[in-house]
């Protein structure tokens, strides 16, 4: 019998499946009220955790080979040059993709999307594991960055729509916990994973996680409907123009600083696209019906002023993530696993800060917190400046763990201001934009100090010849006192492995003096970006994304 069989009042109990969706996801609200907040259920609060997974195996898989990339050459028989490889071509795809996620989002629900992405990774992830010549792990690692990079931009979203505000807080430190914690645990849990089995689980170990968080996001994420006719409406020429343009752009940061950038016909070459992609790109943006990526989030001022400061933010998350290891290898001579044990600390405070940072976003002006956290991050660069070739864990420890607690105290508030207030049918867009800004931060960041360290080498490498030419007395007397310590062992070739040690003593006093040049630098950066927090206007206690029905 049909339901109009039964009169209004009749006393039959209400049907819950056919219940209206913005009924079951909203509490009720009286006539004439603004929109209701979201009711929180398990359902979808594991969706959501799903979600926040799928993103932190994404950003993870950034890092996690950069401490280990020594084994991968020599499983794959790479040379130097060409492992690095491995990175960037992950890197190229994800950065593609971030941007193109915003449209699909829409287009195809949160639920296609991340299910589609989430089993696209997994099954990348395993072949990454297969390879057995490097040109089969590029073209793994680049299928699996570009389709994680549709996971990323996910979770941000989801989380200004399925939240009431009061909760946005405590879900933005989870959220900025995994964006912070996935990079600066990477090489921890990569040198771990090499050392106890070998480099083949660096991405086996996305296998199960992985297949599990698609189960979930294919049952439990309901939060959004999709709109297909989007998908007859696709730019492509905006689309070609997006990819490169900023697969050109990656490229040139990437491999500028090792090519010594405008010398290499390469580097010129993609410099040329990366400038005619971007304006044919920012053209079609303008132009087009329907943009591919909307620009119009820029004209709200806390989104504008917020992508600059994670975009800054992105230097000191990828920047000093890069350089501790890369210190610890070079100067320390660390293998992957001692470099993980040592870098570890960051992580901890991290995970230690995240619950403290989501209770005083709640009660302390966002701005106090931000101008906070890149204070303690240009002082945790600073306390570095007086580095030496025998620094290691302990005297590591403070500008760490101090680096930890900065970066999620000013992580947390930026998404909040940044990305709060939005409306919500320019959420999915606006995040793409957000997480790519942070990507790029640490692209350029990245080619900064490769350059910078590079040049400040050669400079003090230069000035420290100076000091041990012969002629000098105390250069000679070193020298003596290494060859007759060599003597007993090397004989006549003493005065000679004497001279070569002396020459390794000073790249390596170099070297060390380049590392403490880039903290100053990076240390007074972030200190003056204080001054842009001011222009963030604070967000209203009652402002917020209204509820997705």
């Amino acid at each position: 019998m049909s339901d109009d069989a039964f009169p209004p009042g009749d006393g039959r109990p209400a049907d819950p499946i056919r219940v209206p969706r913005a009924s079951a996801a909203s509490a009720p609200r009286a006539p004439g009220a603004g929109p209701s907040e979201p009711v929180v259920t398990p359902r979808r609060l594991i969706g959501f955790l799903a979600l926040v997974f799928g993103m932190f195996m994404a950003i993870l898989d950034i890092q996690i080979v950069s401490s280990s990339l020594s084994e991968i050459q020599a499983g794959l028989a790479a040379s130097p040059d060409e492992i690095s490889w491995v990175q960037t071509s992950y890197l190229i795809a994800e950065v593609i993709m971030i941007p193109l996620s915003g449209y699909l989002g829409r287009a195809l629900s949160t639920r296609v999307l991340f299910t589609i992405s989430a089993a696209g990774f997994t099954l990348a992830s395993a072949l990454c594991a297969t390879a057995t010549t490097l040109p089969e792990m590029i073209v793994y690692r680049a299928l699996q960055g570009f389709i994680g990079g549709g996971m990323i931009p996910t979770a941000f979203a989801a989380a200004y729509t399925i939240f009431p505000k009061r909760h946005q807080p405590a879900i933005m430190a989870l959220v900025g916990l995994t964006v912070t914690l996935a990079p600066t645990v990477g090489p921890t849990v990569g040198g771990y994973l090499t050392q106890l089995f070998s480099w083949h689980w660096l991405f086996l170990v996305n296998v199960v996680p992985g297949a599990v968080a698609t189960l979930l996001a294919w049952t439990l994420v309901d939060f959004d409907e999709p709109d297909l006719s989007l998908l007859g409406k696709l730019d492509y020429l905006a689309l070609i123009a997006l990819a490169v343009f900023l697969g050109s752009l990656e490229y040139v940061l990437e491999e500028g600083a090792k090519d010594d950038w405008f010398q290499d016909e390469t580097i010129r070459v993609l410099s040329v696209a990366t400038v005619v992609g971007g304006i044919a790109f920012f053209w079609r943006c303008f132009a087009a019906e329907e943009p591919l990526v909307d620009l119009k989030a820029y004209r709200d001022r806390n989104f504008a002023f917020g992508s600059a400061l994670t975009f800054m933010l992105g230097v000191g998350l990828y920047g000093l993530t890069y350089l501790y290891p890369v210190f610890l290898g070079r100067v320390r001579g660390y293998d992957s696993l001692q470099i993980g044990e040592t870098v570890f600390v960051t992580g901890m405070f991290m995970f230690m800060t995240a619950p403290v940072v989501g209770v005083l976003s709640r009660r302390v002006d966002p701005r106090w917190l931000i101008g906070t956290g890149f204070v303690g991050l240009g002082l945790s660069c600073l306390d570095v400046t007086a580095l030496t070739g025998d620094w290691a864990f302990g005297e590591l420890f403070l500008p760490q763990a101090l680096r930890g607690v900065s970066l999620m105290l000013a992580m947390v508030p930026i998404n909040v201001v940044s990305l709060a207030t939005l409306p919500p049918d320019k959420l999915k867009n606006a995040s793409a934009l957000f997480n790519l800004k942070r990507n790029l931060g640490g692209a350029f960041g990245l080619a900064f100090i490769n350059t910078f360290l590079n040049e400040r080498q050669d400079l003090h490498m230069l000035r420290l010849r100076e000091s041990v030419t012969w002629g000098r007395q105390v250069a000679e007397e070193r020298v003596a006192g290494l060859a007759q310590s060599l003597s007993a062992t090397l004989g006549s070739d003493a005065d000679l492995a004497a001279i070569k040690q002396l020459s390794l003593s000073v790249r390596q006093q170099g070297l060390v003096l380049a590392f403490a040049d880039v903290f100053l630098v990076l240390g007074i950066l972030f200190l003056a970006l204080v001054v842009l927090v001011p222009l963030v206007k604070r967000p209203d206690a009652g402002a917020g994304a209204t509820p997705a029905h």
